[in-house]
């Protein structure tokens, strides 16, 4: 067997862009970061109680998560969770299967309503280190600046084109008839998606 023939072949992308930091007062640390000039992207209550608490630091394309306890995760974001789940399970990991929160905590099954952030699965190293893959399709108003679209991988640029095709069918059923301006279209959909601004109808 050559050295090639070992080598895994790629797969699904994961992109580490999110590691979570203990922390043992969240708002406190809030503050130091904010004042290191880094960008607030989120702070809320989720619905099983838990703060989302994330900033980037300034040109960074991977943020920190600030919260307590041990076994934090990695954040892995894949835009297609099952396809991801099983491509892992294709390569011996023990996976969980896909989740979402609710206010009774952990539910079984991606989120009925498929909204971005919002299906999730987890697996470990052999060294117990935790990994959350969470499908993201849409990105939260701020999370990418600027008007402009980039994409990491030829995967991902085709999985948005993919989104767009979908969307403007239902779009040309609406109006009843053909869009010749369809690129046009797709090109505004694939922005406001990365960007978290409302999407066309």
């Amino acid at each position: 067997m050559s050295a090639e023939s070992r080598v895994p072949k790629p797969g699904i992308d994961m992109k580490l862009e999110v590691v979570v930091i203990p922390v043992s007062d969240a708002d406190r640390a809030k503050r130091f970061y904010e004042n290191l000039g880094w960008r607030l992207d989120a702070d809320f209550v989720r619905a099983d109680g838990s703060r989302a608490l994330q900033l980037t630091p300034p040109g960074s394309p991977t943020s920190v998560h600030l919260d307590r306890g041990s076994a934090l995760p990695r954040f892995l974001i894949v835009n297609d969770i099952e396809a991801a789940r099983t491509e892992l399970i294709t390569r011996g990991v023990d996976v969980s299967e896909v989740f979402h929160r609710g206010a009774e905590g952990r539910i079984i099954g991606p989120d009925p309503e498929r909204p971005s952030y919002g299906s999730l699965a987890t697996f470990s190293d052999p060294d117990g280190n935790v990994w959350l893959l969470q499908q993201v399709t849409q990105r939260l108003p701020g999370r990418i600046d600027g008007n402009s679209a980039t994409f990491a991988s030829q995967g991902d640029l085709a999985a948005a084109l993919r989104r767009a095709a979908t969307a403007h069918g239902e779009h040309e059923k609406r109006t009843g008839r053909p869009d010749a301006n369809w690129p046009d279209w797709y090109a505004d959909y694939i922005v406001r998606e990365q960007t978290g601004k409302p999407l066309p109808e």
